[in-house]
């Protein structure tokens, strides 16, 4: 199908095609916000050139948000966190500069691992799924698992002979987020398959978890100290380490809501 073109269109006439152009060419972005630019570029007196840039880069600039939303959804999180909205100050445990150096995702560029380990309410998770959130929108593929949802995952994988070929989607990703690694015990053919997975993502891409456990702690996790010690070799060795200490900042954030509103 092509669009009929005559030189001197009315000007319904060019709306129109230039609409259908739109339609044809697949530039919903352009479509939404040609009326705008337009009365703007001729209040400017913009040239035909700065007319056309900004078209294309409103364009542009739409589709790279779009990308990044199907990223974010991809991933899998189970809530929005930003590092927008991370209180730094109730926890002064945790470095602000050392977390934004991470949201620059040098570390996943080199496949390196991250942990998170402290007591709950004091921001692991949401320290994971922000920083996840950021590698999501720089452009990596991001993938959020529980860690009893991922063995189970793997079990079941591994009963019905489709171990290989999900051991390979978890590898496929830049960065695998690992969440409440340690709450519950992991016997030994369930710590044996997760040990699989970082083994497969080893020195490739990266695996950000997150602990309620130190890792001297994880011997009650995984209960085959050699399997223990692997593991956590894996999941440390060149990477970083965010210790978010025990005071739940949740709680406390709670507790001084409550104390305001009876104030008032």
């Amino acid at each position: 199908m092509s669009i009929p073109r005559q030189r001197g269109l009315a000007e319904q006439a060019a709306t129109a095609a230039i609409d259908q152009a739109y339609r044809m060419l697949r530039l919903p972005s352009i479509r939404s916000q040609f009326p705008e630019l337009a009365e703007t570029a001729g209040r400017g007196q913009m040239s035909y050139l700065g007319f056309l840039s900004e078209l294309l880069l409103a364009e542009c600039d739409d589709r790279a948000r779009r990308r990044s939303e199907r990223r974010i959804k991809a991933a899998g999180f189970p809530r929005d966190k930003s590092l927008r909205k991370f209180d730094f100050d109730a926890n002064p445990n945790i470095d602000p500069a050392m977390v934004h150096t991470l949201a620059k995702c040098e570390w996943i560029k080199k496949g390196l691992p991250l942990c998170l380990s402290g007591d709950s309410g004091t921001g692991k998770s949401h320290l994971l799924i922000a920083l996840g959130t950021e590698a999501a929108m720089a452009g990596f593929r991001v993938k959020y698992v529980l860690a009893t949802k991922l063995v189970n995952e793997l079990v079941e994988a591994a009963d019905e002979k489709q171990l290989t070929k999900t051991i390979a989607r978890y590898g496929r990703v830049d960065l695998l987020c690992i969440d409440e690694l340690g709450y519950m015990e992991l016997d030994r053919r369930g710590a044996e398959l997760l040990f699989q997975v970082l083994t497969e993502r080893e020195e490739k891409n990266s695996v950000a978890i997150a602990s309620n456990k130190s890792f001297s702690g994880w011997t009650k996790t995984f209960t085959d100290p050699r399997l223990c010690a692997a593991i956590v070799d894996r999941l440390t060795f060149g990477g970083n380490i965010i210790e978010t200490g025990t005071d739940s900042y949740c709680l406390a954030t709670t507790r001084a809501r409550a104390e305001q509103q009876a104030a008032s």
